[in-house]
C-alpha cells in the first residue's frame, strides 16, 4: 500500500506540469493580455481584450499607439512580459515548485491571500452540498433498490429526473422569486454568506445566520446532484442482489436486513465510493460559479472567472495549480477509501 501511495504521489508532478504547459500555450494565443489591458486603461478605452496576443509584442498593437515607448517597456517589465514565453514558463514552474504563486496583477494581494480569502465561501457551498447529496441519495438509492418496481420507486424516480433536468441557475432564480422577496414570502437572504451585523451576534446567532444564508444556494446546488448518485446506488445494489452469495445467505435463513447490511452493502458501496472524488470536485469547483454570481457570493469560482476575464495570469495559473493538485489528492483519497469498505482490496498488488 505504501509503495502504491508513493507512486501515485510521484505521478502528480508530471500531471501538474503537463496541465500547466497546455494551459500556458493556450493563454499565449488568447488576445488581450494584461499589458494591453493596462495600456487600454491608460488611454481610457476600457479593458476589453483587443490587440495582439499575450505572447506578441505589445508595442506593435494598435492600443499602444500614441504612448511613450519607454512607458510601454516599463509596463511590460512590471507584468513580466519583457521576457520570452519559454523564460516566463520556466520561472513560473520554478516558483511553483517552491509554492510561490506570486502576486495578483490587479488586486494588490498575493495569490495565496486571495485563495484563503475566498475559500470559506466555496468550502461552505461544496462541503454542505456534497454532504447533503450523499446523506439523501445513498439511503434513497438503497430504498429504491429494496422496493424496485413499486409505486415509491416510480414516483421518486420521476422526481429526481425532473430535478436533474432543471439547471441549477434556473432553480436558484426560482428559489429567489418564491422565498427571497419575489413574492409575498421573504424568508431568506440573497446576498453574502453572513449578515452585516454578524460580528455583533452571539455564538448561536452566528451559526444560525451562517446556515440561514446557505439554505438557498446549497439547495440550488444539490437539486441536480441527487439523480446520478441515487440511480448509481440503486443499480449497484440491484446488481448485488442477483449474486450467488446473496441467494446462499437467504437460503441460510438470514433476515433481509442482515443480508442487506451484512453482505450486500460492502460490495455495492464500492461503485458509490468511486464517485465521491468526482462528485466533490464537481460541486466544489465547477458547480459554484453561477450560484456565486446569482447569490452575490465572493468565492473561488467567481474569483477564477474574473481573473480569466481580466487576464490576471498569476491568479489564473496559481488557482489552476492549487485546484488541480487538490483534485488529484482527492482522487487518491477516494481510491484509498476502497480499503475502508472492503479490506480485501490490495493496491500493493497493482502495477500503477
Amino acid at each position: 500500500m505504501f509503495a502504491y501511495i508513493v507512486r501515485r504521489l510521484l505521478l502528480i508532478i508530471p500531471t501538474l506540469v503537463i496541465i500547466l504547459l497546455v494551459n500556458f500555450v493556450i493563454v499565449q494565443a488568447a488576445p488581450g493580455g494584461p499589458v494591453e489591458q493596462a495600456i487600454a486603461h491608460l488611454q481610457g478605452i476600457g479593458g476589453g481584450g483587443v490587440g495582439a496576443g499575450a505572447g506578441e509584442s505589445v508595442g506593435a498593437s494598435r492600443a499602444s499607439r500614441g504612448l511613450d515607448p519607454k512607458l510601454i517597456k516599463d509596463i511590460e517589465k512590471q507584468y513580466g512580459f519583457d521576457k520570452s514565453a519559454p523564460e516566463r514558463l520556466w520561472l513560473m514552474l520554478r516558483n511553483y515548485a517552491q509554492l510561490d504563486f506570486g502576486n495578483s496583477f490587479f488586486r494588490g494581494k498575493t495569490v495565496i491571500e486571495l485563495i484563503l480569502e475566498k475559500m470559506p465561501v466555496t468550502l461552505s457551498l461544496g462541503l454542505w452540498a456534497t454532504l447533503i447529496t450523499y446523506l439523501v441519495s445513498i439511503p434513497l438509492g438503497i430504498r429504491k433498490a429494496v422496493r424496485h418496481g413499486s409505486s415509491f420507486d416510480v414516483w421518486s424516480s420521476t422526481a429526481i429526473v425532473i430535478g436533474y433536468a432543471m439547471p441549477a441557475f434556473l432553480f436558484a432564480m426560482f428559489l429567489i422569486v418564491v422565498f427571497a422577496g419575489g413574492t409575498s414570502l421573504n424568508w431568506f437572504p440573497v446576498r453574502g454568506l453572513v449578515s452585516d451585523n454578524f460580528d455583533e451576534l452571539s455564538t448561536v446567532g452566528k451559526v444560525a445566520d451562517y446556515f440561514w444564508h446557505l439554505v438557498l444556494p446549497v439547495t440550488a446546488l444539490v437539486i441536480g446532484g441527487f439523480a446520478t448518485l441515487t440511480i448509481l446506488t440503486k443499480n449497484s445494489f440491484l446488481n448485488e442482489f442477483t449474486r450467488q452469495y446473496v441467494v446462499t445467505a437467504r437460503a441460510k435463513g438470514l433476515s433481509e436486513r442482515r443480508v442487506l447490511y451484512g453482505h450486500v452493502f460492502r460490495n455495492a458501496m464500492l461503485l458509490v465510493i468511486s464517485g465521491i472524488p468526482q462528485a466533490f470536485i464537481s460541486v466544489f469547483f465547477a458547480g459554484s460559479l453561477l450560484i456565486e454570481v446569482i447569490f452575490s457570493l465572493d468565492g473561488l469560482g467567481r474569483m477564477s472567472y474574473e481573473a480569466a476575464v481580466s487576464r490576471d495570469y498569476p491568479v489564473v495559473f496559481g488557482s489552476l495549480f492549487i485546484f488541480t493538485l487538490f483534485g488529484l489528492l482527492i482522487k487518491l483519497i477516494g481510491d484509498l477509501c476502497y480499503t475502508l469498505v472492503d479490506p480485501r482490496i490490495d493496491f500493493a498488488a497493482r502495477n500503477a
